[in-house]
C-alpha cells in the first residue's frame, strides 16, 4: 500500500471496517512510513476530540460555517 491507498482508506481502518488483507497492508504500511503513521495519530486526535464538543461549545457562527465547510466539502465530492 502506498501513501495515496492508505489515505483513501483512513476512515475505513478508524471505523474498524477494513478486511483482514487491507487492514494487513495498511498496518504494515504505517510501520514503515513515518509520515502516515503520524497523519494517521492526528485522525485520531481529531475524532477524540471532536467527539467531546457538545454542540454549546460553538459559538452560533462557527457552527454554521463549519456545517457550510461539510455540505460543500460533500457536494464537491464524486460518489464512490
Amino acid at each position: 500500500m502506498n501513501c495515496d491507498e492508505l489515505v483513501e482508506v483512513v476512515t475505513d481502518f478508524l471505523d474498524d471496517a477494513l478486511d483482514a488483507a487491507t487492514r494487513r497492508r495498511f498496518t504494515e504500511h504505517l510501520e514503515e512510513c513515518d509520515g502516515c503513521d503520524a497523519y494517521v495519530g492526528q485522525l485520531r486526535t481529531t475524532v477524540g476530540l471532536t467527539g467531546m464538543l457538545r454542540e454549546d461549545d460553538l459559538r452560533p457562527d462557527m457552527r454554521d460555517r463549519l456545517l457550510a465547510a461539510f455540505r460543500d466539502w460533500k457536494a464537491d465530492t464524486p460518489p464512490r
